[in-house]
């Protein structure tokens, strides 16, 4: 799988990085034609005071749009795995419900988990409001089915618990969503492509003599750029890139949902014997 996955993204990158590497290289061979290094070593110092400025400055704006898209994708990713444990959670306390409650709860969960995994996960990276809606009213349905319980018919302390966890899974289910809307905003985008752009076209400006020198670090300048810019908008895509977040802990929820299932009805069919034996041991 990850051997899989790395080869996948290899596929995606190297056109991106090549593609770019190629037009610099383009565009170092126009300017080499127009501008003779003669002419360009009469302001070397000065284009060298240039470039140490405007690489810095975006230097460091790169590394913080890295650093910001990284933390949304952990955050991202963070939010999945708790929403997860809690529908988990969720199911394990409503087992100190009536058997009726319970069997409501369980199956308006497995509606809802069902409907993540097999159709919001698409619409999320594809941002469909409508089908994303459709799931939330699945999640209602979970909320219903537990209120239907009421704390009058129901212990209350189990009954504030199930409440409690519920409230939980529906604000990571919020974040979740948030996080699968967060962009760049597009001036940030415009400025880190256009600087780009800028920063690789100042390196035609150098005064070096030997063309193959001249090429050598003007690749690895316009290589280096497009491949950070790459990850910076495959991370902002968290659930729609190449490197998008896992739904697996939504699928390891669904295996657990389906042995706590079973284990129950264990239960239930041993607690129906011992009853039964009783009564026919009390006749």
């Amino acid at each position: 799988m990850a051997i899989r996955r790395a080869f996948r993204t290899f596929l995606s990158l190297t056109p991106t990085v090549a593609g770019v590497t190629a037009a610099a290289m383009a565009g170092l061979f126009v300017a080499r034609e127009l501008l003779p290094v003669s002419v360009l070593r009469e302001s070397g110092d000065s284009v060298g005071n240039y470039l140490q400025t405007v690489g810095g400055i975006y230097a460091v704006l790169l590394a913080f749009v890295v650093y910001v898209v990284w933390g949304q994708f952990n955050e991202a990713r963070g939010y999945v795995a708790r929403e997860a444990s809690a529908i988990v959670d969720v199911y394990r306390t409503v087992g100190g419900l009536s058997h009726e409650r319970h069997a409501a709860v369980m199956e308006s969960l497995r509606a809802y988990l069902d409907a993540v995994i097999h159709q919001e996960w698409d619409a999320m990276a594809q941002s469909d409001d409508a089908v994303m809606e459709k799931t939330g009213h699945l999640l209602d349905d979970v909320w219903l089915a537990i209120v239907g319980c009421g704390s009058s018919t129901c212990d209350s302390e189990v009954f504030g618990e199930v409440v409690s966890r519920f409230n939980d899974l529906n604000e990571l289910r919020t974040l979740r969503l948030v996080a699968a809307r967060t962009r760049l905003p597009i001036a940030l985008k415009i400025l880190l492509f256009s600087g780009a752009g800028i920063l690789i076209g100042s390196m035609y400006l150098l005064p070096v003599d030997r063309m193959s020198m001249h090429a050598l670090i003007t690749a690895a300048m316009a290589g280096s750029i497009a491949h950070i810019l790459y990850l910076v908008v495959d991370l902002d895509e968290a659930f729609s890139g190449d490197l998008q977040v896992s739904k697996q802990a939504f699928h390891r929820a669904s295996r657990s949902l389906d042995r706590l299932a079973v284990m129950n009805r264990s239960t239930i069919a041993l607690a129906t014997q011992a009853a039964e034996a009783a009564l026919v041991a009390a006749d």
